[in-house]
């Protein structure tokens, strides 16, 4: 059969550039190389999910399909899923969006605008988006809408300019919550609740959210958390235009010839290879997998792979550093009430001195106690014995961090390569990592810890500890920026709708598009930057 669209990856921005095109009557093929999860299926444990990766994990890839990660000495070490240095994305049916947390921040509108106010760091690959702000509020706004997101409408329309307010009511003030919005009160901050993509009303048939402590890294068990795979996959796939495949796991793009893709080549969970046709291919892959099929799809008339045309794939890899710092108040403030993040502010995603953009801090979603211990705990404590025991049974209940994503800034030699030697299990050259962030995120990395602690201390903790973040990769779960749009082909992979430079049927539709990755979560973007995509396909009749 010949698809009208065949897209590769049915995560956010794949899973909304599913439902709008098979909705505007394409025959859209939607693989996936993960499974189709469901609640009952997916693995509840406190030791391996995405929050805590290192013992295993809830989601694929299995390791049969590693990484090498390159450090700055030179190291090579290749990285299994559960690694650290894998800077995995979940492979599933939804991908990440079955997992997260789902805060759902809009860019603002000098994310999209960081060369123009800032100048161009040297060693930097800082530059201007091809969109703006204005392009995508839009689109931020459907998403909001028909995925579902609570927030807080009146305070978040101080900051970004908005059409209508947030379909439901922000999640309630925790115990910390609280508190820490009377520090911000008393340090002259503005505090808002974070947009969360979930229920806190009935919403689309689906009920609302429990409070449970279990939400970064794990599926929803009431089904309230809001992703593609229970939101827009559906839609596509009620269709009646669209097909599903998972654990299909996509080999190459093919093409007719130098300007033209025909379709894809892919190898299902039983081991037999398929070959599909499409008059228009998507790939929603992740901003490392995206890359790495585009260069495995190398043909005599693009030999450093598809969209390679001058050497800007793979490029500028970046993701999210974190700032945090960890704090204990006196007494007891620990109340079990789910999500568990409740308060932020944003007054330092710009204009701050001496640095270039800034960041979100907030305070965080329930952390599980084996994270405390592995990552929380302060230096001079103990990890094993009575000692570390009697601390956690006396810190956990008490303590609080605050912590946020900083506004990296892109680096042309953090990248996606092919290894040389490394294969998968099907015998693919698997993704190579290499470099780091840039000096000035460090920078900025250590204004915003001083603003974290500052926060802290108003709130009253009696102590506190944490580092600002090292600057190593940074390329986890907010992976971003490797196929970059922009209007000149000499410095980007695609145009501003995300077609591939050269070739006229061939787009992308997923956070490798970023120029620069925001001071925020990335997965509105990503979701709202594919609708507008696939609205523009589908306006041209493919």
């Amino acid at each position: 059969m010949i698809y009208d669209i065949i897209i590769v990856g049915a995560g956010a921005g794949g899973g909304v550039a599913a439902a709008i095109l098979s909705e505007s009557g394409a025959r859209v093929l939607l693989l996936e190389r993960g499974k189709h999860f469901t609640y009952e299926n997916e693995q509840n444990d406190h030791l391996r999910n995405h929050r805590l990766s290192q013992y295993g994990q809830n989601t694929g890839p299995d390791i049969g399909h590693p990484r090498v990660l390159v450090t700055p000495d030179g190291t090579e070490h290749v990285q299994l899923p559960h690694n650290g240095g894998y800077h995995n994305n979940a492979m599933a049916v939804g991908s990440s969006t079955m997992l997260y947390g789902g805060q759902g921040w809009r860019f603002m509108p000098d994310d999209f605008r960081m060369q123009s106010r800032y100048g161009r760091p040297a060693g930097s690959s800082l530059a201007d988006w091809p969109i703006s702000y204005a392009d995508l509020a839009p689109y931020y706004e459907r998403i909001e809408h028909e995925v579902g997101i609570a927030g807080d409408s009146s305070r978040s329309a101080e900051r970004w300019p908005r059409q209508n307010a947030y379909p439901m009511p922000p999640v309630p003030l925790t115990t910390r919550g609280n508190i820490l919005q009377a520090a911000a009160h008393t340090l002259g901050w503005h505090a808002l609740t974070p947009p969360l993509l979930l229920n806190t009303t009935p919403f689309q048939g689906r009920p609302v959210c429990a409070q449970c402590g279990l939400c970064v890294g794990f599926a929803c068990h009431v089904n309230a958390k809001n992703g593609t795979h229970n939101t827009m996959i559906p839609r596509a796939l009620a269709s009646g235009n669209c097909t599903l495949v998972s654990e299909a796991f996509v080999l190459r793009v093919l093409m007719a010839d130098a300007q033209t893709a025909s379709g894809v080549e892919y190898i299902t969970a039983d081991g037999q290879r398929h070959t599909a046709q499409a008059t228009t291919v998507i790939i929603s892959g992740s901003a490392i997998e995206t890359p790495r099929l585009l260069m495995n799809s190398a043909a005599s008339d693009a030999p450093e792979g598809l969209g390679n045309h001058s050497d800007q794939l793979g490029r500028h890899l970046q993701g999210h550093v974190y700032p945090r710092s960890i704090g204990l108040m006196k007494d007891p403030i620990y109340d079990a009430e789910g999500p568990g993040v409740s308060i932020s502010t944003v007054d330092f995603n710009h204009a701050n001195p001496d640095v270039i953009g800034g960041g979100m801090l907030a305070d965080e979603f329930i952390t599980l106690p084996i994270v405390f211990w592995k990552r929380f705990m302060p230096p001079e404590v103990p990890r094993w014995g009575k000692a570390a025991k009697d601390f956690m049974r006396y810190a956990y209940p008490r303590f609080m961090d605050v912590t946020g994503p900083v506004q990296e800034i892109p680096n042309p030699d953090a990248r996606v390569t092919l290894d040389r030697s490394v294969r998968d299990r099907y015998g693919v050259p698997v993704a190579r990592l290499s470099g780091g962030v840039h000096p000035e995120t460090v920078r900025t990395a250590a204004y915003m810890h001083g603003k974290a602690r500052e926060w802290l201390e108003a709130a009253g903790v009696e102590r506190q500890w944490g580092n600002p973040p090292r600057p190593g990769l940074s390329a986890g779960q907010h992976q971003a920026g490797t196929c970059r749009m922009g209007d000149d082909p000499a410095s980007s992979v695609t145009d501003r709708n995300g077609k591939i430079h050269g070739i006229k049927n061939l787009y992308i539709a997923d956070g490798s598009l970023h120029v620069t990755n925001g001071g925020f979560n990335p997965v509105l973007t990503i979701m709202a930057n594919a609708y507008r995509i696939a609205v523009g396909i589908a306006a041209m009749g493919r």
